[in-house]
């Protein structure tokens, strides 16, 4: 037995829960974003096969002669529409540039609605949309040239501004008229730019750390790196390693009266009974020269008058016991040993 350092020992005892918690948040963020890199299971993806996906009305438009391109970096836009799943996430001026050159633009949801509403179904008001009519639509509310739906879709020149996606995805395509507008808005031109903001396009979001000023990061560094030294001071050890005898010495029966009141208190009867059938098993198989893990019921049959079926049920009986029946079955099984040992 060795001795480890009080400080130590503390140290670790406070310092394994946060750490243990640390390790599982750690553990879920890697698996989380793993899950979302995945280019086929994401929200409005055309490629997703899921409710929350668009894989039903990417096919639509195929079906109906509209080549479908999805990107993370929509470079060439001119003569297609294009539709931006995320425009918050894409630099203003970036955004401005491509709704220029595309033929037309959709966008999902962007910022700068003047109110919101819960999606529901809504006749569309408006020439724009009188072919699709009914459709579930809501979410943000926008002002525009044309608004329908209860200004929950709007358009202003070439670009369509949609508070709600929910008509885009594969749950709700084939409610009301949502396949017609979902149709109309991005079947406009015989090919439609379906853009996923790019890592590029969310580094414009400035994040936390960003935002602090460069002298708490400096600081933050330094309080760092004086807890690391902190923790290393502290947790040496007071010597060398020494051998410690134990102060007292147990025998083995106590131990095993320990046991038995540690089982009795617990009401643990029938994992005490497995435990003395499988004591049994394993003293008599070596003693009948059978290997491990084999069933030495029929041995034992032979070399005693019971039958192989009594003896299987003493020895592998899963039926629940109470403390008077521990006791009965600890006297049949050494009764049936002592029967083995002198045949």
């Amino acid at each position: 037995m060795t001795t480890v350092s009080p400080d130590a020992r503390r140290i670790w005892t406070a310092a394994r829960g946060p750490l243990l918690i640390g390790v599982i948040i750690l553990f879920a963020a890697v698996v989380i974003t793993l899950l979302r890199g995945s280019g086929e299971g994401g929200s409005l993806d055309p490629r997703s096969y899921r409710p929350e996906g668009s894989h039903a009305v990417a096919r639509l438009l195929e079906q109906n002669g509209v080549r479908v391109e999805l990107t993370d970096n929509a470079s060439s836009v001119e003569g297609a529409t294009l539709f931006v799943t995320q425009p918050n996430l894409i630099d203003p001026e970036r955004l401005a540039g491509l709704t220029r050159r595309a033929a037309a633009t959709v966008l999902l949801a962007p910022a700068g609605g003047v109110g919101q509403v819960e999606p529901e179904t809504r006749q569309p008001g408006c020439p724009l949309a009188s072919k699709a009519g009914a459709a579930t639509t809501g979410g943000f509310v926008y002002e525009g040239e044309q608004r329908c739906y209860d200004s929950t879709l709007v358009r202003t020149g070439t670009i369509t501004v949609i508070g709600y996606g929910g008509i885009f995805t594969n749950r709700d395509l084939d409610t009301e008229g949502n396949a017609a507008l979902a149709l109309s808005l991005l079947g406009q031109h015989d090919r439609l730019v379906w853009y996923v903001p790019s890592a590029a396009d969310r580094s414009q979001q400035k994040s936390l750390t960003d935002l602090m000023p460069a002298g708490w990061k400096f600081g933050a560094l330094q309080l760092g790196i004086a807890a690391v030294l902190v923790a290393l001071w502290r947790a040496r050890r007071l010597g060398r390693v020494v051998p410690e005898p134990l102060p007292v010495v147990v025998r083995a029966a106590e131990t095993v009266e320990g046991r038995a009141r540690l089982y009795r208190r617990s009401r643990a009867s029938a994992h005490a009974a497995s435990v003395l059938r499988q004591a049994v098993r394993d003293r008599l198989t070596p003693l009948l020269g059978l290997p491990a893990g084999e069933d030495p019921s029929d041995e034992i049959a032979r070399r005693t008058s019971r039958p192989a079926g009594e003896i299987r049920t003493v020895l592998y009986s899963e039926e629940p016991v109470d403390d008077r029946g521990l006791v009965a079955l600890a006297s049949e099984l050494d009764a049936l040993e002592n029967e083995v040992r002198k045949g």
